[in-house]
């Protein structure tokens, strides 16, 4: 793996979601993981967009809304997930 596929999470906190499409979600709070595989399991979002609220998505024990990690299909200055893999 180069180092260029390595992030750490500091790095990906704070960044904006968005779909393909370009309709945002709110922000990267925090991220779920297995800790005895380190599978990265769900990305916990801040400040959801009213659009993110509307697709009632699943949300943890504390309200916060989960977005599967496996619908991240790109990171860069936006986390860009796959509006279909949530839905």
């Amino acid at each position: 793996m180069a180092d260029d596929d390595k992030k750490f999470s500091k790095q990906i906190i704070g960044k904006t979601v968005v779909s393909k499409a370009g309709k945002r979600f709110g922000e990267v709070g925090d991220v779920i993981f297995e800790t005895r595989s380190g599978e990265l399991i769900h990305i916990v979002l801040t400040n959801p967009t009213q659009y993110a609220d509307k697709l009632e998505l699943e949300k943890d024990k504390e309200g916060n809304v989960l977005i599967p990690f496996s619908a991240v299909i790109a990171m860069g200055d936006f986390m860009v997930i796959s509006e279909e893999d949530i839905i």
